[in-house]
């Protein structure tokens, strides 16, 4: 389960509530400053390994509804899907037009006494509803290239969601891992003293040791996932990490998200679902095109022939019709019937598809907000109010470095959980949106 490992603190706060009673007694001793001026300290040989992290560099804070705007402006994938659907009507411009005329001309005989010469115009008469059968082909196509400039949209929308929630997460890892540092560094400065004093033997300083240098270390990889993410969300708009600063956000918790039979309702007009349903309208399109083809198309024509021989000229008259002996275009026909069949089936799966991903997406939502707020009502201040005790406890004497370090563990785990549930809660959040195509965002 996932609250296995936050049990610990609870039953740590009781075991040592007895003796905080003894503790609280006591004179209170305000938190002892780090002590930077003791080169002897057990600690030195482990911290000169350990680099002490850099500041992040000063930048304008950016919020959400500003990192779209930037995203949107100059997205390359989103700005080629809009160039697509832009292409997309040139197509349907195009089918609009009718078949050309053909000039021709031919010669019998080359002496001038003989010889006679045509000039004449064929046209190609389009039967059996050609034109529109193309007309509305290419206008199915020019739908899909919006619905996939739409679908290129959303998809946009949903990475500048989660980038910023995974920046905004980093940041709070970040500052926490400031606050543990500065635990840590109390920790040692209590357990030098104690050492100093003679109450404890010298291990326990180097227990500290390494505890404040695993605080180090978790410092310098806070700090470089905000680096990190910061980069990941300027390259949506093709920047860099140096113009993104702190993030600026409400930390008001989206509503809660509606029951799965009005999200079903509402995932019949997502852009996935829009586009499966256009792909089966495309191959239904085709199909009529090709049903159309069976209808030969005659050729008319209409000329003039001078004859030298006779001395006069003839009007020309004729049509022609190709004959379907060996091509019926039998073989198209049931591609494209059967094309629409795979469409039409892959619409259902992808249906199927959305609905289970719908599904696990809104129970990772309630489950991830309903562990954040338990961790964060509960076991978060269980967890704290555990190692202040212990702390104190054994500034005072009464408990021994061990405790600490347990209790000092099981607050560390405690709030990575806590980060990782509401990342995951925000996650799930932007999944929703993204299946559904709705945002909060301007």
């Amino acid at each position: 389960m996932a609250f296995s490992r936050t049990h610990r603190p609870s039953l740590l706060a009781a075991a040592l509530f007895a003796a905080a009673c003894a503790v609280a007694s006591a004179q209170p001793a305000h938190p002892p400053s780090p002590d930077s001026g003791n080169p002897g300290n057990a600690q030195s040989g482990i911290l000169a390994t350990v680099a002490t992290p850099a500041s992040l560099p000063m930048s304008l804070p950016i919020s959400l509804p500003v990192a779209w705007q930037k995203a949107v402006a100059a997205n390359p994938g989103l700005q080629a899907a809009r160039f697509g659907a832009a292409a997309a009507e040139g197509a349907v411009m195009q089918a609009k037009a009718r078949p050309n005329p053909e000039l021709a001309y031919s010669q019998e005989d080359t002496r001038r006494s003989t010889r006679s010469s045509t000039l004449q115009v064929n046209q190609l008469i389009e039967l059996g509803g050609k034109r529109e059968a193309r007309m509305r082909l290419a206008q199915s196509e020019a739908s899909g290239a919006r619905l996939e400039a739409s679908h290129a949209l959303v998809t946009l929308r949903f990475e500048v969601h989660n980038r910023f929630s995974e920046l905004q997460m980093a940041e709070e890892r970040l500052r926490y891992a400031e606050q543990i540092h500065e635990l840590a560094t109390r920790t040692l400065d209590s357990a030098e003293k104690r050492v100093a004093a003679g109450k404890v033997p010298p291990l326990e300083a180097s227990r500290a040791s390494v505890a404040r240098a695993n605080a180090a270390l978790e410092q310098s990889q806070a700090l470089s996932a905000v680096v990190t993410a910061r980069q990941q969300l300027a390259s949506l708009w093709n920047g860099s990490a140096a113009e993104v600063g702190a993030t600026v956000s409400d930390e008001d918790e989206a509503a809660a998200p509606p029951d799965m039979e009005t999200m079903e309702r509402q995932l019949e007009q997502s852009p996935a679902l829009l586009q499966a349903g256009n792909a089966l309208d495309q191959a239904r399109a085709s199909s009529e095109l090709e049903r159309a083809k069976r209808i030969q198309d005659p050729t008319v024509s209409l000329g003039v022939k001078r004859a030298e021989e006779v001395g006069r000229n003839q009007v020309v008259l004729g049509v022609s019709i190709p004959l379907p002996l060996f091509d019926s275009n039998a073989g198209n026909q049931l591609q494209a019937l059967r094309r629409a069949d795979q469409a039409e089936q892959l619409l259902q799966e992808r249906r199927l598809q959305l609905r289970a991903q719908l599904f696990t997406a809104r129970q990772t939502l309630v489950n991830s907000r309903q562990q954040a707020t338990l961790l964060g009502s509960d076991v978060l201040p269980l967890a704290q109010s555990a190692y202040d005790i212990a702390l104190r406890g054994f500034s005072l004497g009464k408990f021994n470095f061990l405790d600490v370090l347990d209790a000092q563990r099981s607050l560390f785990d405690a709030r990575r959980q806590w980060i990782e549930q509401r990342m995951a809660a925000r996650r799930a959040q932007a999944e929703i949106e993204q299946l559904l195509g709705t945002s909060a965002l301007p």
